[in-house]
């Protein structure tokens, strides 16, 4: 039954790895280039500094650390415990994989970081922005996509390693999102109550 899966795994990696384009190399390079992304991020900065101020961004900001460093941390170990090859690097299918400028990424690939710590941001930005600001949830989500996917392009993941970084992320967004809720809902709440002046009756 793994073996099914694996040699699926593979035929779907090739099928979308296969779909690519002069033109479009450079462009999933950009997208899997975390530099890229610094506006980005400091725009998604400056909307967490307008919806919650300067304080409390401080709070998101060390909880955005915590989480892209646990994901990134445990997609790793994955990597190490699981030991699968990339398939740029698996010599059944040197002939047949579609590489930017030669680039094969490291040694091994189940999980992908880069979907763990995209769908890990994605999930947490939504938590937070999503009732908010409309467009963010579809914003983080086709981000979050693309930076996976771009992954199966440049031939460095297979679509499985993807799938179980973005399921990594997402359970990794969960536990930082409930502690958000609690020091939010408790820590945050008293401050803001504090500051409410109360009313007496005559």
């Amino acid at each position: 039954m793994l073996e099914y899966f694996i040699n699926l795994d593979k035929e779907l990696f090739l099928f979308l790895n296969g779909l690519n384009a002069d033109w479009l190399d450079p462009v999933m390079f950009y997208i899997t280039w975390k530099f890229f992304w610094i506006p980005f991020y400091t725009l998604l900065l400056w909307l967490f500094y307008k919806q919650y101020g300067w304080k409390t961004t401080l709070f998101i900001l060390l909880l955005v650390i915590v989480l892209i460093t646990m994901s990134d941390q445990l997609s790793g170990f994955l990597k190490k415990t699981t030991q699968r090859l990339r398939p740029s690097r698996d010599e059944s299918l040197s002939d047949l994989v579609h590489l930017f400028e030669g680039k094969r990424g490291g040694g091994f690939s189940f999980v992908s970081s880069h979907a763990a710590n995209s769908f890990a941001l994605a999930l947490f930005v939504i938590h937070l922005l999503g009732s908010k600001i409309k467009f963010i949830a579809p914003v983080m989500v086709t981000w979050a996509i693309l930076k996976s996917y771009s992954r199966i392009y440049l031939g460095v993941h297979y679509p499985g390693d993807v799938i179980g970084g973005a399921i990594l992320g997402i359970l990794c967004a969960i536990l930082i999102m409930q502690v958000w809720d609690y020091f939010y809902g408790n820590y945050f709440t008293n401050i803001r109550k504090e500051k409410i002046p109360i009313k007496y009756n005559d």
